[in-house]
């Protein structure tokens, strides 16, 4: 089944992508939402299996909604991290194509972290979009076991049980600046543009690109192949990544930085004991740094050992 969302079309299925959704909730077959071009401002919660939600293309067809981490809500609780989401998928099997994803919140500074898009289902698919925000703008759930602080973990997922997802990005654009494609799950990007987003004038550090929160038994983490890493930062200010928790796996095949990457590379985020746990590492990056000046823990791949992981693309592309 197909269906269509337009504000301006009165010959459209529904005017508001929240009420497509519900209707899909009863239906026991796959469908697709076809959005109008448009901008639609809703926060979106979609729990629907084999669902497809698919605009005319990222630069015309624009979801965002403007929750932040700081927000006191009525009941004087901060909102959190993990209620900041625009658009919170938890439902296996669900594509999204062509759109834009944002959180239009203001400053991290101000505002704290501000998901756009908050992905927690199996076999999530997220094809020629554009993901927007500023802090924390992709969380690849589930969330780890357990957070730093009570409360912390507030949200939809706070206390389902953590089950592993497996997500795929391809040629999607994603922009923001501390740790902001970040999380437990098992995600594959691309050939994705990965922007870094000017936070503070006065910080010789601007941000993070990553922040994985791998559990330990997983086989990988967050992979990048023939990603563009690009930003409006000063030289040498942001890290490839940082580990949420202690074993957390990134690792970028083939890639291109800008000159704002650090000559580190990655960051320990002070945790002196997980060197020995985490895996950061890179094979064939287009830089212009030293890699000789990586960080000790940074790991160079061999030919063999990037093609375990490169092969994990070729059967997606399959």
């Amino acid at each position: 089944m197909t269906l269509y969302v337009s504000h301006t079309d009165p010959s459209a299925d529904f005017s508001t992508i929240t009420a497509a959704i519900q209707f899909c909730t009863n239906l026991t077959t796959p469908a697709t939402i076809r959005l109008d071009a448009g901008v639609y401002y809703e926060k979106l919660s979609i729990q629907v299996p084999n669902l497809t939600l698919e605009g005319l293309s990222a630069e015309q067809t624009i979801i965002h909604y403007d929750d932040y981490a700081y927000d006191i809500r009525s009941d004087g609780q901060k909102r959190g991290t993990f209620r900041s989401y625009c658009v919170f998928v938890d439902a296996a099997h669900v594509t999204f194509r062509n759109l834009t994803i944002k959180n239009s919140s203001g400053s991290s500074l101000t505002c704290g972290q501000a998901i756009a898009l908050y992905a927690d289902g199996d076999d999530f698919s997220c094809i020629d979009c554009r993901l927007i925000g500023k802090q924390d703008t992709l969380f690849i759930g589930p969330l780890p076991p357990k957070e730093y602080e009570p409360g912390g973990f507030r949200g939809p997922k706070e206390h389902a049980p953590r089950q592993m997802t497996h997500q795929y990005y391809k040629n999607c654009y994603i922009c923001g600046d501390v740790d902001f494609i970040f999380g437990s799950g098992m995600a594959l990007f691309d050939h994705c543009t990965i922007h870094s987003l000017m936070r503070d004038h006065t910080a010789t550090i601007q941000g993070y690109v990553t922040a994985a929160s791998t559990p330990i038994h997983q086989p990988y983490g967050f992979l990048f192949k023939n990603c563009t890493l690009t930003g409006d930062c000063p030289p040498h200010s942001v890290y490839l990544g940082r580990p949420w928790r202690e074993y957390a796996k990134t690792i970028f095949l083939q890639c291109t930085y800008e000159n704002h990457i650090h000559p580190l590379g990655f960051d320990d985020w002070g945790k002196k004991d997980v060197h020995q746990t985490i895996c950061f590492a890179e094979y064939q990056c287009c830089t212009t740094s030293d890699e000789k000046k990586r960080a000790s823990f940074v790991h160079q791949l061999s030919e063999n050992e990037a093609a375990h992981y490169l092969k994990l693309f070729d059967k997606r592309d399959r």
